[in-house]
């Protein structure tokens, strides 16, 4: 078990949802927490004056470096970067929209691209540090309307898991968190059903309870990481005929 109390993070993505109540159920367990976004007025919402708010585009580099900066010299070194940002519109390929699959792919994985580059490469130079990213069990297998979500979540659900193996001999740790269904702003206009829905806070409560567990994978809620997990391993043949018979049904 690893405690939290005194560790230095850094959360990326912490204006509303999941990452702003990661940042206080962190800080309740006694971390130091600095959290940024893109609307500062929501970040001083969140803090409400007990940690440092650091406003950034992560699609932006100079920006995201100039942000990482910022919050070492707020909190004197990054422990933990924790990726918060998503973005979501479902779509599917019968009505292709390329400029909203490259937005999933400018936010979802370059975004996190360069947060990495803002914080990793110290990391491994002082040989200490975790990278925590936050996908999606939307990664796990496509289906129909998420052409363009799932597939950057399954993306940073590999770039993690390469992540893990190759840092490993340098000290720095690599956590993926996929999430089934939490309520948000981003799913608050979803008209599909979401089974096992749950609270942001208690994505919250499950994320930190996996990093003081010291978990590589973090799954939930426990109903809808089975499902994944399952439907993970499923013969192509038989996970295109479920999909296909979902998406003529909707």
């Amino acid at each position: 078990m690893s405690s939290l109390v005194g560790q230095r993070v850094w959360v990326v993505g912490a204006s509303s949802g999941i990452g702003a109540a990661l940042a206080e159920e962190l800080h309740q367990r006694g971390a130091l927490v600095a959290i940024s976004a893109r609307r500062p007025e929501q970040l001083d919402e969140v803090a409400r004056g007990r940690f440092p708010t650091v406003p950034l585009d992560a699609t932006d580099r100079e920006s995201t470096h100039a942000a990482a900066t910022e919050v070492r010299h707020a909190l004197g070194r990054i422990d933990t970067v924790i990726w918060s940002v998503g973005h979501w519109q479902t779509f599917t390929a019968t009505d292709w929209q390329a400029d909203e699959f490259a937005k999933h792919v400018e936010i979802n994985l370059l975004g996190l691209n360069n947060v990495i580059d803002a914080t990793v490469p110290e990391m491994v130079a002082e040989r200490s540090g975790h990278l925590v990213g936050i996908a999606s069990v939307a990664g796990y297998r496509g289906l129909s309307g998420a052409e363009a979500y799932a597939s950057t979540k399954a993306a940073q659900i590999n770039l993690l898991e390469s992540m893990r193996a190759s840092l490993s001999t340098k000290g720095v740790r690599v956590t993926t968190v996929c999430p089934g269904f939490v309520r948000t702003d981003m799913t608050a206009t979803n008209s599909f059903p979401m089974p096992f829905i749950i609270e942001a806070e208690e994505a919250a409560t499950e994320i930190a309870d996996g990093l003081e567990a010291d978990k590589p994978e973090i799954v939930f809620p426990r109903r809808m990481a089975v499902t994944m997990k399952v439907a993970r391993v499923l013969p192509v043949r038989v996970w295109a005929a479920i999909t296909t018979r979902m998406a003529r049904s909707s």
